[in-house]
């Protein structure tokens, strides 16, 4: 069986990047050759969320690979169409997650179906966009997802939502594999320099909100249960690490409402890869106060730090996230419940053996090559042989 891939890679940053890097390598350790096809460019500079899109980390993830594809040239989507072409794969992967792919990936995908017998397999980080997921949207994401052989998901909601688009289509599930080989474990003299650096009291319980900080992922909501959290746990203190999309002035509004400005600190910047353990080690929970998703790397990356979750309700998280196991449930956009989640966290000490099912669950799940097993068996559902 041949396999080729499309998606984003360094020097591009974040968790589909992550992800697409340790897939191609999974598969290349699993006897495919998988070339990876890659962007000269992902998005024009107005377009770019936060400061950049480039991955700032001194030991940045990395996997050979040809880059080729500017969705904006459609001159590059015809190069690219003739290289894969040329390659002869059996299987094609191909990555969706906005509507602003569109365009190149209804071309790609049309020209390699109408014109050579590999399978086109989508992953399908987000069907729909967090925020959005309007009928222009829905229309968008049926028009290329509609040309693929089979369709992975990572979360029930998305595979809902990609039957109600497509009630024909041959959709797949998989989790999101561990983010484990980020985790690089320094000496505590780094965590307890940090501590004393961000200013957080040397015994303070300390929740830690990760990750880009954008509407969807309901950071408000944690701050409103922080002033609850601090009527029975004086000392807490949320940390906030991850570079703003949106204002952070409205959300340290919101703390100086609540009363709890001095107990949350805001590091507001992208974590290159090497800066990645102090902060977790740091922490004693991770909280991702969610009010929508699919899934969350950034679940993932905690559990590599052998952090539990405390999370909401919504999208994959709690197919992930066992209540009473690893972390802990909540119904989003509600603050007095996340607040007695965490208050239960650190009252009852559950820490300890939830710690112990996230070193235990590293070792028995959540692994790349459950994803490639997973893409082997869609392949040969679709005829593919070999």
């Amino acid at each position: 069986m041949r396999i080729s891939v499309v998606g984003p890679t360094y020097p591009f940053r974040g968790g589909i990047a992550h992800y697409t890097t340790f897939m191609v390598r999974q598969l290349r350790a699993a006897g495919y050759a998988a070339p990876l096809y890659s962007f000269t460019r992902q998005y024009p500079r107005w377009l770019v969320g936060g400061r950049s899109d480039r991955d700032p980390s001194s030991s940045p993830l990395r996997v050979d690979c040809e880059y080729i594809l500017d969705p904006v040239n459609p001159f590059t989507w015809w190069q690219l169409y003739r290289r894969v072409r040329a390659d002869h794969p059996d299987v094609l992967i191909l990555q969706w997650w906005v509507p602003y792919w569109t365009p190149c990936l209804t071309v790609i995908s049309s020209l390699i179906k109408r014109n050579t017998a590999t399978k086109i397999m989508f992953i399908c980080h987000n069907v729909v966009p967090h925020e959005g997921g309007g009928v222009i949207d829905r229309r968008l994401a049926l028009t290329v997802l509609r040309l693929g052989d089979a369709l992975l998901v990572h979360s029930e909601q998305d595979r809902y939502r990609l039957l109600a688009l497509l009630p024909n289509a041959r959709v797949i599930k998989a989790q999101i594999p561990s983010y484990s080989e980020l985790v690089r474990h320094d000496d505590s003299s780094r965590v307890a320099a940090l501590r004393r650096d961000l200013g957080i009291a040397e015994h303070a319980p300390v929740m830690l909100f990760f990750g880009f900080v954008r509407p969807y992922k309901g950071l408000e909501y944690l701050i409103q249960a922080m002033a609850r959290v601090r009527e029975r746990l004086p000392d807490a203190h949320l940390l906030v690490v991850g570079e703003f999309w949106t204002s952070p002035e409205f959300y340290q509004r919101y703390a100086s409402e609540f009363g709890v400005a001095q107990a949350m600190t805001v590091v507001n910047r992208y974590v290159p890869n090497e800066d990645l353990q102090p902060y977790f080690d740091l922490a004693d929970v991770v909280v991702l106060p969610y009010v929508s998703a699919t899934q969350s790397a950034v679940v993932q990356l905690a559990f590599g730090f052998g952090k539990p979750v405390i999370t909401t309700r919504v999208g994959g998280l709690y197919e992930v996230v066992e209540d009473g196991v690893n972390g802990l449930v909540v119904p989003p956009q509600d603050e007095g419940a996340l607040a007695e989640a965490i208050i239960r966290y650190f009252s009852e000490d559950l820490a300890a053996p939830f710690c112990a099912n996230v070193a235990a669950q590293a070792i028995t799940g959540f692994s790349w090559q459950e994803l490639v097993t997973t893409i082997e068996q869609a392949a040969r559902d679709l005829g593919v042989r070999g």
